[in-house]
């Protein structure tokens, strides 16, 4: 393999932590293609000193009953940029926050967008989602998380059709051994609620699906929404 084109894909990769939304997922898709056409990996690109695995916790949290959907999106998210994406919990806590693994050049990938594609939810449930005084205890709290699984299962979606119309990524996109060795200590992996619409389908599927499959990385919100689990 030409030098050449390992120091290219190199380039793209560290364009890839631009700030700038556009410029980043630029340089990535194009990074993968010439990964998938070359049948590179991203260990294989970068030197192996250079490699390193990020272990981050967010400032996202959640819990089974506010918005049990964040877990589900993040590890939507981290997959598909190549990443992992974990709960962690302090001893006889209720709440969790969300954690990313990743090698550094996808992590701050799948960082941006998974954080990006939260505020995104909490801004819409902000806008679209209304309480009502007559309605039974729990009920707002229901309809902000049929609205968040919505979203989230229309981001999983979205990202199905955009591999099945670029298979040669398949190559490429997947998690590197060196982020699932990274997470050999956490042990098992358990279940975190279960997708619930509590008969609430118009926010699931007319509001949040469709939110979700039309979801843009590169464009932005207007204001800076806040990060916080959804009382009720």
């Amino acid at each position: 393999m030409a030098t050449n084109i390992k120091d290219k894909i190199a380039k793209l990769l560290a364009l890839a932590e631009s700030p700038n939304e556009n410029e980043a997922k630029a340089a990535l898709l194009k990074a993968r293609e010439l990964m998938a056409e070359h049948k590179l990996r991203p260990e294989e690109v970068v030197k192996a000193d250079k490699v390193k695995v990020i272990r981050e916790v967010l400032d996202v949290t959640c819990t089974a009953m506010t918005n049990p959907w964040a877990v589900s999106l993040s590890a939507i998210i981290a997959e598909h940029y190549c990443c992992r994406a974990y709960r962690n919990r302090g001893a006889g806590c209720k709440t969790n926050r969300i954690g990313l693994v990743g090698l550094e050049e996808d992590f701050e990938i799948a960082k941006r967008i998974f954080l990006y594609a939260y505020d995104c939810v909490m801004a819409s449930i902000k806008a679209n989602i209304k309480r009502d005084p007559s309605d039974p205890s729990g009920t707002y709290r229901e309809k902000c998380n049929a609205y968040g699984w919505g979203f989230t299962r229309g981001v999983a979606a979205a990202f199905r059709e955009q591999e099945e119309e670029h298979q040669e990524w398949g190559l490429v996109m997947v998690v590197p051994k060196a982020v699932d060795d990274n997470m050999a200590d956490m042990g098992k992996k358990t279940s975190f609620g279960k997708e619930k619409t509590g008969g609430w389908r118009d926010a699931y599927r007319a509001l949040g699906y469709q939110d979700g499959k039309q979801f843009d990385p590169t464009t932005r919100l207007s204001g800076a929404p806040e990060r916080a689990a959804i009382g009720g």
